[in-house]
């Protein structure tokens, strides 16, 4: 009897769909819940420099809850590049101009910073609305 340990690799991934609604959902809660299924933590092959996590999408990205005074004083920061060319938004401006950076930014920086991020972070679909549009893939609801 041959005892080896199946090891995760891309090719024999089997990705699985998720679909969450984010209305009414706190934003910290919410985001480590898509982190963790973007990377696959939550699945028994978990291997931590593998890229086999699975596909979330998020309805609602745009009715997203904080608790306290942060849409007010949490800040979002973007620079240009040149001098003095720090742009702030508030998360109320932010939740104005472009609902969807709120949870990008909140599931991206809970992601490691190495090559695997944009890979996947390119499995993250943020949808501003109820209609799902990967309804085809038959999502099942992201376990909690």
């Amino acid at each position: 009897m041959k005892k080896t340990t199946l090891r995760q690799n891309v090719n024999n991934a089997q990705r699985e769909w998720y679909v969450v609604d984010a209305a009414g959902k706190t934003l910290g809660e919410l985001a480590v819940k898509a982190a963790n299924a973007l990377r696959g933590k939550h699945r028994v092959d978990y291997t931590p420099h593998v890229d086999g996590g699975d596909y979330v999408v998020v309805l609602n990205a745009d009715k997203i809850a904080v608790s306290g005074l942060k849409e007010d004083q949490k800040m979002y920061y973007r620079h240009s590049g040149y001098l003095g060319n720090l742009k702030t938004a508030s998360l109320k401006e932010v939740r104005a101009k472009d609902p969807k950076r709120i949870l990008t930014e909140a599931i991206s920086g809970m992601i490691p910073k190495n090559k695997l991020r944009p890979h996947q972070m390119r499995r993250l679909t943020l949808v501003v609305g109820e209609e799902n549009p990967h309804a085809a893939q038959q999502p099942q609801p992201l376990p909690a």
